[in-house]
């Protein structure tokens, strides 16, 4: 009798065992099943409710989905970013987020934007905080005084960020709908051996709106799920950038040259000019040119056109390298980036990201205003205590016979930001007003 007992005992355990598994299995299947509709448009079908217990959707709008249906999604993530399953972002991309500078001062409107490969993404959100900032309030003027950026107060600073994540992802959803990523407590997917956990991607859960404003109110019900320290803030944003792009389409907008978003440079992961793109246009364009491409440089044919920017900024964008200038590689940036929609560019000078900005709408639509204008420039590291102010006057042209011809140094001679104005103002002359040159 004991050892039926006994028997009757295990055989029970048992059955608990695998009732438990199979419902581990269930509920595995059910919330996995359509982070890869969103992934890949085609699959697309009826989703869900998403769990709540961390996160939630407005009560009004914003249709919500939940993870994958199998382990490819955070495969495909991978795979777009960095080329491969096994590579993670690494300590400084985990650790970045969008933070403000400090409250009550010159720097009030400003992101705190050191860390590594991150802050070419953190400098296009805060070129687009600037412009909602200065051109974007009600009742705003087009030239409103540098010093109301310095009394942004903290649900300014709010705001503007909401408003600022939301462009991008409502760009790269086409103005039709965007997708928005955030962390929960549970693991949303049970991946494949060849796949290298990080204890990130795999608690993934998305949610997705048909209306812009919904989707800004969302985000800024939830801003601190990318402004707080340890929220993974930045990667969370690049998350709901692909999701709100889809991968299908970032694999339309690439060509031969680019296979993935980001790739490896002295130890960091680095954005690639195809993501800058894609947070700027909407389009994961690989170059800075207009258009497409058809032809090489010898006159024939291209097997694969080479994809450029098709439509016009909110904000633009100016490069310059000394060692491309050198090598007689720099690129050329089309209009469609150099004349933006809004007096705001980001800058890629020397391989580092950073912000320039005019207080005057004008100056891209009257070319009068062009003659002789003041530019600000920030570049999101914490040693910059104020904004710097250049004085470009085109009408000089004597931007080469100045003092510093005598200097054998040629970043001294020619500093790296003056020369990346000149990008957009050619043979303009720059004067840095008594703040020592830089770059």
């Amino acid at each position: 009798m004991a050892a039926c007992h006994r028997n009757w005992v295990l055989d029970s355990r048992i059955e608990l065992f695998n009732r438990g598994w199979w419902m581990w299995g269930r509920r595995r299947q059910r919330t996995l099943w359509d982070i890869t509709s969103l992934l890949h448009p085609q699959e697309a079908g009826r989703l869900p409710e998403p769990r709540r217990n961390t996160c939630h959707p407005p009560a009004d709008g914003g249709e919500t989905h939940l993870s994958d249906r199998s382990p490819d999604t955070a495969e495909s993530l991978r795979r777009i970013l960095f080329g491969g399953t096994f590579h993670v972002f690494n300590y400084e991309w985990r650790r970045s987020f969008f933070q403000f500078r400090e409250l009550n001062s010159e720097l009030s409107f400003a992101l705190d934007a050191d860390r590594g490969g991150a802050r070419a993404i953190q400098m296009v959100v805060q070129a687009r905080i600037i412009k909602h900032l200065l051109f974007g309030r009600q009742g705003g003027s087009d030239g409103r005084m540098l010093h109301s950026l310095s009394e942004v107060g903290q649900r300014d600073q709010d705001r503007a960020l909401a408003a600022a994540l939301s462009d991008s992802l409502w760009l790269a959803g086409q103005e039709v709908s965007a997708t928005v990523t955030l962390v929960t407590e549970d693991y949303c997917i049970t991946p494949h051996l060849d796949y290298k956990l990080d204890n990130f991607t795999e608690k993934l859960q998305l949610f997705t709106f048909n209306e812009k404003d919904d989707l800004r109110k969302f985000i800024l019900d939830h801003i601190q799920c990318f402004k707080e320290e340890r929220s993974h803030g930045v990667i969370l944003f690049l998350y709901s950038l692909i999701c709100s792009r889809t991968v299908d389409r970032l694999k339309e907008d690439l060509d031969s040259t680019t296979s993935h978003l980001l790739y490896l440079s002295l130890g960091n992961f680095v954005c690639r000019q195809a993501l800058l793109n894609l947070l700027l246009t909407g389009k994961a364009s690989p170059h800075v040119f207009n258009g497409t491409l058809y032809f090489g440089e010898d006159g024939l044919n291209l097997e694969c056109p080479l994809q450029g920017v098709l439509s016009r900024s909110d904000v633009g964008y100016l490069h310059w390298s000394r060692e491309q200038m050198e090598r007689d590689r720099l690129p050329q940036v089309g209009s469609m980036l150099k004349t933006p929609m809004f007096p705001v560019w980001v800058c890629c000078i020397n391989g580092s990201h950073s912000v320039l900005f005019s207080l005057n709408r004008s100056l891209l639509s009257d070319w009068k205003m062009e003659h002789l204008f003041h530019l600000f420039y920030y570049n999101g590291q914490s040693s910059q205590r104020t904004v710097t102010r250049l004085t470009v006057d085109t009408h000089s042209h004597h931007w080469e016979a100045s003092s510093r011809d005598t200097d054998r140094d040629p970043e001294k001679r020619f500093p790296s930001l003056e020369m990346t104005v000149r990008t957009k103002w050619e043979g303009a002359a720059i004067d840095w007003n008594d703040t020592a040159p830089f770059y």
